[in-house]
């Protein structure tokens, strides 16, 4: 019983160090899959912070599986790559120093679009996110079958990793 209790005190001890986002500095790389209307994929994620709640990155995503008729999707149909900045608000809203909210803007190859995520830390290392996203602007307007991948709403789950 006394091993069980000191082996609960060194994991507890453990996450109360834990922090979502740390500031200038600070490196985050996400991986997690990716789902959209008629396709899942994977995506990596890295966000580098430049400030207080300021961070820019990139992410890159794949679909894997789709599930739309026309054909078969041309790797150019299932790839997608973006520059991103977020404004990392966790501590504004002083909820946790594990938790992060950050709100954001993506440049991408196929529209301009806004996505909110938020990440949960456990150790100092290793946490979980979710980002939804949305294209305020489509570089095609006129999109139709696997056009429209990676130009829609999008919905990531996965595992965030402090670097």
């Amino acid at each position: 019983m006394k091993k069980l209790i000191t082996v609960l005190l060194v994991l507890s001890a453990s996450f109360v160090n834990a922090q979502a986002f740390k500031g200038k500095g600070d490196v985050k790389l996400q991986v997690g899959a990716t789902m959209q209307e008629y396709a899942t994929g994977i995506v990596t994620t890295a966000d580098f912070g430049l400030g207080e709640n300021i961070s820019v990155g990139g992410s890159i995503g794949y679909l894997l599986n789709t599930t739309d008729a026309g054909g078969t999707p041309k790797f150019d149909d299932r790839f997608d790559a973006k520059f991103r900045f977020n404004a990392n608000i966790g501590n504004v809203l002083n909820i946790s120093e594990k938790f992060d909210v950050y709100p954001g803007l993506d440049l991408g190859l196929r529209n301009f679009g806004a996505h909110l995520g938020a990440r949960y830390f456990f150790t100092d290392g290793f946490g979980v996110y979710t980002e939804a996203g949305v294209p305020l602007a489509k570089y095609n307007t006129n999109a139709v079958g696997y056009e429209r991948f990676n130009n829609q709403f999008v919905f990531q789950i996965g595992a965030s990793f402090n670097l």
